[in-house]
């Protein structure tokens, strides 16, 4: 069985999807509302799974699904595996106690509509009536103090009209303190009123909360998955092993998971599994139609790694997947203050969660640890190029400082999968798309127009390959995590993946992208330094 975060689809898994794609197309046609309406919805943006399994026989088997629900019929549809756990029948648990907690919305939307809305309006009504009064009250006494100033200061009144201004004034103050106690007084059993109904919305509330939190635990702990052997697990059981302890939302609804629990059902054994993006990118993500894609990791990798146990998976399942170096990084540049690396691709710049190699471990066994090597920036595991260490503290400040203040210029080189004059694409421009982590499918990145990070790319075609691929160099602005791959591959980009993308486009030999220059002035002793990398793809 191919691993479900790591493969290129088998020859039968790309049969089944030009297969299934053929009969999408001719759900198009059906007189049916309701195919019309399935397509359409696809087309809006979904992924979709086929799985080749084997019988007892050794006769083979296909199977399709799609992620999540799609048109009225939510998770089923013909000719597609239903759910794991349709907790959306009408006359189950969930779908009572989902009314239940609707009713209790309609309820509180009601209740804050009418009665709460009352008195709301009337303590505002009376305390803008009172403060008002106050005001006015207010208004006249000032005008009344400055009238008993200005008689003052004219040294016309007497000892008793001086001694009788004293009472009025304090008449005056004594009358406004009066008042503010009586509207105080009057305004106090609106604004009781109006706590007594926060405190009863507050407890519709807590009520709806605690009924949606009960209604999730049900769902997990109801949600029982099947893996190679036979045995059931649920959500629940599944995800407190994990470091986030509670499964996320829509936790096995992705299409593999439907696609391993039906051919377990069935008695088959799994062979070889694919998803493939159908329709439009959606939300920011970099999603190609008919491109095939691993399963997502925050929702998939935990329950994966039990639905494919007592199966034999190629390449084996673990915690991350990750590329290995075929080379050894090599030292281009050394003086008492830095070093300059050519980092090969598949290594990583600085350790990881595992035991793979990095630039920093390289560093340090070659230099030992009094020269307290430490890298200053970082490169994409999966990107080749030049990198810069500091030897100390002191220097690694500096460098840092420079790339966080810009003023190291990096130029990469990258091969985009196809010719950008067929995109009718400029020869040189501007890519400002903010960016922001795709949580529940790490490490990947996403467009962010409303919460992402700035990240500003300058692009400059060079030419078309005889392979059809266009050569370009970037120059990134910013250094967010996967910028380059990210602009070059979404369609509000270049709309162009780098050519063996393994995240956002197709996976090949490599990844075609190369740190290619490096220019900076080192503040210590102001000399402005420049390397290049040969291109080695």
């Amino acid at each position: 069985m191919n691993n479900p975060f790591d493969y290129t689809p088998s020859q039968e898994c790309r049969e089944a999807f030009l297969k299934l794609s053929a009969r999408i197309e001719a759900l198009r046609q059906s007189a049916s509302e309701d195919d019309r309406d399935f397509c359409r919805e696809l087309d809006a943006g979904k992924m979709l799974g086929v799985l080749v399994a084997e019988d007892s026989g050794g006769t083979r088997h296909e199977l399709c699904a799609f992620s999540g629900q799609l048109g009225r019929g939510g998770f089923r549809f013909p000719g597609f595996v239903g759910p794991v756990f349709d907790y959306l029948h009408p006359s189950g648990h969930f779908k009572a106690k989902e009314a239940e907690i609707s009713a209790l919305n309609r309820e509180i939307a009601l209740f804050e509509m009418t009665e709460m809305a009352e008195c709301r309006a009337a303590y505002e009504r009376t305390k803008s009536r009172i403060d008002s009064g106050i005001s006015a009250l207010r208004e006249a006494y000032r005008l009344s103090k400055l009238a008993r100033g200005s008689r003052r200061a004219s040294g016309l009144a007497d000892e008793a009209e001086l001694s009788a201004m004293i009472l009025r004034s304090q008449f005056e103050k004594a009358e406004l303190c009066r008042l503010r106690k009586k509207g105080a007084d009057e305004l106090r059993p609106y604004g009781e009123a109006l706590e007594k109904a926060r405190a009863h919305v507050e407890a519709l509330k807590a009520r709806r909360r605690a009924e949606s939190e009960t209604l999730q635990e049900w769902l997990f702990s109801e949600f029982r998955l099947l893996n190679a052997r036979g045995e059931t697990r649920s959500l629940s059981e599944i995800f407190a092993a994990t470091s986030v302890g509670v499964p996320p939302s829509g936790a096995g609804e992705c299409c593999a998971p439907k696609l391993l629990n039906a051919a377990y059902l069935r008695g088959w054994r799994p062979v070889a599994m694919a998803e493939y993006w159908y329709g439009r990118p959606k939300g920011g993500e970099v999603r190609r139609h008919g491109s095939h894609y691993p399963a997502c990791r925050g929702k998939c990798l935990p329950v994966l790694g039990w639905m494919l146990t007592g199966l034999e998976v190629e390449p084996p399942l673990g915690e991350e997947w990750l590329p290995r170096a075929a080379d050894e990084p090599e030292v281009v540049f050394e003086n008492e203050w830095f070093c300059v690396v050519d980092k090969p691709a598949g290594m990583l710049s600085v350790p990881g969660k595992g035991e793979a190699d990095s630039v920093q471990r390289w560093l340090e066994r070659r230099y030992g640890a009094g020269r307290g090597v430490k890298v200053a920036h970082r490169l994409d595991q999966d990107t080749s190029g030049l990198l810069v260490a500091a030897f100390g503290q002191e220097s690694h400040k500096v460098l840092q400082s420079l790339f966080a203040r810009r003023l190291a210029s990096k130029t990469y080189v990258a091969d985009l999968a196809g010719d950008y004059r067929s995109r009718g694409l400029p020869a040189y421009g501007r890519i400002d798309l903010p960016l922001s982590p795709d949580w529940l499918d790490r490490p990947r990145q996403r467009v962010d127009p409303d919460g992402g990070k700035e990240a500003v790319t300058e692009f400059e075609f060079q030419c078309v390959t005889p392979e059809g691929l266009s050569r370009v160099e970037l120059h990134p602005l910013t250094g967010r995590t996967h910028q380059l791959r990210v602009h070059a591959a979404s369609g509000q980009g270049l709309g162009l993946p780098i050519a063996g993308d393994r995240l956002y486009g197709s996976p090949s030999d490599r990844l075609h992208l190369h740190a290619h220059r490096l220019t900076f002035v080192f503040p210590t002793d102001g000399v402005a330094y420049s390397f290049e990398s040969p291109v080695p793809f």
